[in-house]
């Protein structure tokens, strides 16, 4: 088997960064280190690190076992919706989106607030069945996605072939993306740092800093410790201590600087109010009562370019950041010190 998508002589082993090359349904690095690949899936996930969600777990256990039996067999004909997009949908869109839940009619495609994409390379990190990366070819983006579902990135490779959309995905891990230094021109992340520990997100940040070429891009919505709607969710759990995939909260001050800190100078932006999915574009698949919520959230987006002070109080935030001019060069120790080197 072998496995040239256009992305490929951009991999690098998510465990010391060397070139990695196709053998026997493998990817393997020069260190030994092997990635099967599954159903024309690499999965360059990183056993011997904790996973940031049970997906990721079901990943390997397919990858080592090779029996791809547990896998759901979808076919995608045409007029219809992915099945996996319809059972899936509040998971990936949020909670105003349970309604539609296997009766989802139309794909929520979003617009995506970047510029146009004329060529450039774009990768999403956490993106399932790739709502996003179609967003950027839209634009004109080259796009790449990385999920550890290996589900959602087979139904995100189905989605992408009935929309004649080109995107290359892969089952990989934030906190280890699989690709050599100064690579992408923009990185894009939505709901999806917020679910990791405070600590993974930071490793995440500084893999995205590691892939972006000097002056590139990373806008990575987060949610806002003191928009309305956070702290209601904030206060029903007690301010407790988070657990597995619940999401984390984080103050706008405390994201610019972590921002800031480790992939470079970053600027916050209102995505939405009252919700941390709100789209516009969807308006056309929700009842009046979502309805006016959208419509009050665009308003406030709206007036928080006007009066700034709103941005404060946002509950989904947008982290737009620009990494520096230096080179990642010699980075590579600081960034693989912690993720295990066995085979």
């Amino acid at each position: 088997m072998t496995w040239d998508a256009p992305i490929a002589k951009f991999l690098a082993c998510p465990r010391d960064l060397t070139p990695l090359h196709c053998q026997t349904a493998a990817l393997v690095c020069e260190r030994g280190h092997s990635y099967s690949i599954i159903d024309g899936v690499p999965v360059l996930l990183v056993p011997e690190v904790e996973q940031t969600h049970p997906e990721g777990t079901r990943s390997l256990i397919v990858a080592w076992s090779r029996d791809v039996s547990s896998l759901p067999k979808f076919e995608v004909r045409e007029g219809q919706i992915d099945t996996h997009v319809k059972n899936w949908i509040s998971a990936t869109n949020g909670n105003l989106y349970g309604h539609l839940v296997g009766k989802l009619a139309d794909y929520p495609i979003p617009e995506i607030r970047l510029p146009p994409g004329e060529g450039r390379l774009f990768l999403e990190v956490g993106c399932n069945w790739g709502r996003w990366c179609l967003a950027a070819a839209r634009a004109g983006y080259r796009v790449v996605g990385v999920d550890p579902s290996l589900k959602a990135i087979r139904a995100a490779n189905r989605v992408a072939a009935q929309l004649g959309i080109d995107a290359s995905y892969l089952v990989a891990d934030g906190r280890a993306l699989p690709f050599v230094n100064d690579i992408f021109d923009q990185v894009f992340s939505y709901s999806v740092l917020q679910h990791f520990s405070k600590p993974h997100a930071r490793e995440a940040m500084v893999q995205i800093r590691r892939v972006l070429r000097p002056r590139g891009r990373a806008l990575v919505q987060m949610p806002n410790a003191f928009g309305l709607r956070c702290l209601y969710h904030q206060i029903r759990r007690g301010f407790r201590t988070t657990r597995r995939f619940e999401v984390r909260y984080w103050r706008p001050a405390e994201l610019r600087s972590t921002f800031s800190a480790t992939i470079g100078p970053s600027e916050l932006d209102a995505d939405g109010y009252f919700s941390l999915n709100v789209q516009p574009s969807d308006l056309h698949l929700m009842p009046l009562r979502y309805r006016c919520v959208i419509h009050c959230s665009e308003f406030l987006r709206r007036m928080s370019g006007i009066f700034p002070v709103l941005v404060k109080c946002a509950d989904s935030l947008y982290v737009s950041s620009t990494r520096a001019e230096s080179s990642a060069a010699g980075e590579n120790v600081f960034l693989t010190a912690n993720i295990p080197q066995g085979r």
